[in-house]
């Protein structure tokens, strides 16, 4: 509380002084307040569980040999090359949607090199494994996967389905949001399922975003195996051969 002294001390004074007061000001019942105001918006207040994006890590289940670790069955392993249309001034295109121009090539297997035809491009391979194509990053339609997510989700379709069966008990609160992703990170794991094991690459002129775009689509298509490499000869010369075979 604030108090005034108006005495003005004891002593003579001048005649015409002007007359002083002192103020004396205590702000304990403020800083009393203060608390009380703390106090009781931590009892009134709501905490909200963190809301974290949850990121499905590579596995690191056990590699029964040495062999294994660096092989994979053709009809599970995909490669993808990300790379970004530039100008000359090496500033990124952008498509009519305002979008950069970011491309997929991919192959799935082992790269086909063994056959080339007079002009020095690629044929196709007997299996249809190891040739390169190209896809975009796109969304879904209508619930309908398109461009690269489709055929990533193709290759992870028996995880993905029972992924879908547990989401559902989920939403149905049959089990808990911790037992859903218990289960839904045992599925990614099972080896017994068929799925993709995934190689990133991205040439110099990639940009930031697709190579991270790349990995969202990974979380989104609930894939464990992967990992980001360096691209090598082999992946410069099928890129090569695929924009000569497909110049307009």
């Amino acid at each position: 509380m604030a108090q005034i002294d108006t005495s003005g001390g004891g002593g003579k004074k001048k005649k015409g002084a002007q007359k002083k007061m002192a103020i004396h000001v205590d702000f304990t019942p403020m800083v009393d307040m203060n608390m009380l105001l703390i106090t009781f918006f931590m009892l009134c207040t709501t905490m909200i569980k963190s809301q974290t994006l949850n990121i499905s890590l590579p596995s690191n289940e056990k590699i029964e040999n040495e062999e294994q670790q660096s092989k994979a069955k053709n009809s599970e392993a995909i490669t993808m090359i990300l790379t970004t249309e530039r100008d000359k001034d090496g500033n990124i295109k952008i498509d009519g949607d305002g979008k950069p121009k970011n491309i997929i090539y991919y192959y799935e297997g082992k790269p086909f090199i063994e056959d080339a035809n007079k002009d020095g491009l690629i044929d196709e391979s007997p299996d249809g494994y190891g040739v390169l194509r190209s896809e975009k990053f796109l969304g879904n339609d209508n619930g309908k996967e398109q461009g690269i997510r489709k055929i990533l989700h193709n290759k992870n379709k028996e995880a993905l389905e029972k992924i879908d069966e547990q989401k559902k008990l989920w939403r149905e609160k049959k089990i808990t949001d911790e037992e859903f992703q218990a289960k839904a990170r045992e599925i990614r794991n099972d080896s017994t399922l068929t799925r993709p094991v995934v190689i990133i690459k991205a040439t110099p002129e990639a940009s930031w975003e697709s190579v991270i775009t790349a990995l969202d689509e990974m979380q989104i298509n609930q894939i464990s195996r992967y990992q980001i490499d360096n691209m090598n000869q082999i992946d410069s010369a099928l890129i090569t051969d695929y924009i000569a075979k497909n110049r307009k």
